[in-house]
């Protein structure tokens, strides 16, 4: 629910903020939210430095490809509506299965694979859209939009770098500590924010979005770093418990809560997000949403 809203709010600020800008621009706030939560981790776990260097440098690694990730997400956010964009994070638990099997040799019994199989077909539904046919529409309406190959490959290769990241991070959250973990990661992050800035453009960008509009972005985009924060620490943390393809099967429930907060803007606040809301549409949704309950159901049980 929390990744769902911060999508959201990634649309309003990539749409207000950032539409002619370059959105690495955008990272450099998620990194200082980051590097400021590094003091208070160091408090509440001293142990931070006892991993070796190689140890670190992996875990710094996941960092930076997080945030390669999100990079990746947000420029496909640049062009794509928040709900057509959410449906393609399904390719990750496919992407964390195999990397899993291979690396961990997780493996899952047919009932969580039939489960999380459920849970990202009903992700897919949601995802479904078809244009109204017209007698005067040209010659293919009424069909699946056609298929986009710039966002399809910008959120697939965003699927797999996110699962390599959560990969290490689940490696050595069980290894070293969770949060001994969550330093270094954060660390990568201020290192990619470090790097963007080193860029003269991106620093006049990051100057310039500031200034003209410093109170809504600080506020906003505040507001947004402290939910996904939330999001994914929740995340983060599931990982100790359960297979990381499970963890990010029941992730993909993002793309339902994306819908529902989209018919909730749609019907209070138009001017934030439109979502259709057509009988034909609902059912859909409902259908959806049937079979990613039952798919948690099976791979939580």
């Amino acid at each position: 629910m929390l990744w769902a809203i911060s999508v959201h709010l990634d649309k309003y600020l990539v749409e207000r903020f950032f539409k002619e800008s370059n959105v690495a621009v955008l990272l450099v706030f998620t990194a200082l939210i980051g590097v400021l939560l590094l003091p208070l981790i160091w408090f509440y776990e001293p142990s931070v430095t006892s991993p070796g260097l190689g140890s670190i440098a992996l875990i710094i690694f996941s960092g930076i490809l997080y945030m390669t990730a999100m990079l990746l997400y947000l420029r496909a956010l640049q062009t794509e509506e928040a709900s057509v964009v959410a449906p393609f994070f399904q390719a990750g638990p496919v992407f964390g299965y195999v990397l899993a099997y291979l690396v961990l040799g997780e493996t899952l019994s047919a009932r969580q694979m039939a489960g999380g199989a459920m849970i990202i077909v009903g992700a897919l539904i949601v995802s479904l859209r078809f244009n109204p046919f017209h007698s005067s529409a040209p010659s293919g309406a009424g069909q699946a939009r056609g298929f986009k190959a710039r966002l399809a490959a910008l959120m697939l290769a965003c699927g797999f770098i996110m699962a390599l990241s959560t990969l290490i991070f689940k490696v050595f959250a069980i290894e070293v500590a969770f949060w001994t973990t969550i330093f270094w990661m954060f660390v990568g992050e201020g290192i990619f924010g470090v790097a963007s800035l080193s860029i003269g453009s991106y620093r006049r960008q990051f100057v310039a979005v500031l200034r003209a509009n410093t109170v809504a972005l600080l506020s906003i985009n505040a507001s947004n770093e402290l939910i996904n924060l939330g999001g994914g620490l929740g995340n983060r943390y599931a990982l100790l418990f359960a297979p990381l393809s499970i963890v990010q099967a029941i992730g993909s429930t993002t793309t339902l809560f994306v819908f529902a907060f989209g018919v909730v803007l749609s019907i209070f606040f138009p001017s934030l997000g439109r979502e259709n809301l057509s009988a034909r549409e609902l059912a859909q949704k409902g259908v959806a949403a049937i079979f990613v309950a039952a798919g948690v159901v099976l791979v939580t049980r």
